[in-house]
């Protein structure tokens, strides 16, 4: 895990600290299929400016995520350029919209920050390329090597009854 401790940043308001960390990315699950980041750590530029009331935390990185393509399971890559701004009030009391989530005893969670950045600008689907054809889903093959059409569809058993009522009516 990659994080900044806040109490040796020292600053002052009006202040700003500037840093390259490199920031440890975790593999992200989603719909049960497991994507890897590559490589595993990042280079981000991190950005700490002290205001009157708090701390506005800056974050950019680019990530590189590899994993199953949603339609057809071969390899799908996505790449973004990630930003993020977090603010953390200087008073403890304050609102929670006011605090941030990635901050607990004086330590910045950039790993943690970072993950949600990248699972946040996933795309609804993960795609080896954007006009996959998938697979078939009567022979299961994949439809992108092979475009084909059954002639004999197969009717499911469990639809029988409905098709029984369409004929009548």
């Amino acid at each position: 895990m990659t994080s900044v401790h806040l109490r040796g940043l020292r600053l002052r308001s009006g202040e700003e600290y500037r840093d390259e960390q490199e920031v440890q990315l975790r593999p992200v699950e989603l719909g049960g299929e497991l994507y890897l980041p590559v490589p595993e750590r990042a280079a981000a530029d991190f950005r700490a400016i002290r205001a009157s009331t708090g701390t506005v935390f800056e974050l950019r990185f680019h990530a590189r995520l590899h994993g199953p393509c949603q339609r057809c399971l071969a390899d799908a890559v996505v790449d973004r350029e990630l930003s993020g701004r977090e603010y953390q009030a200087t008073d403890p009391s304050a609102e929670e919209e006011l605090r941030t989530p990635y901050v607990v005893d004086e330590r910045l969670d950039l790993s943690g920050w970072a993950h949600d950045l990248v699972v946040l600008a996933l795309p609804e689907q993960i795609l080896c390329r954007p006009d996959c054809a998938g697979l078939c889903p009567v022979c299961g093959k994949d439809l992108n090597e092979e475009p084909h059409e059954h002639e004999d569809a197969v009717e499911d058993p469990r639809w029988a009854a409905l098709a029984e009522l369409r004929e009548r009516f």
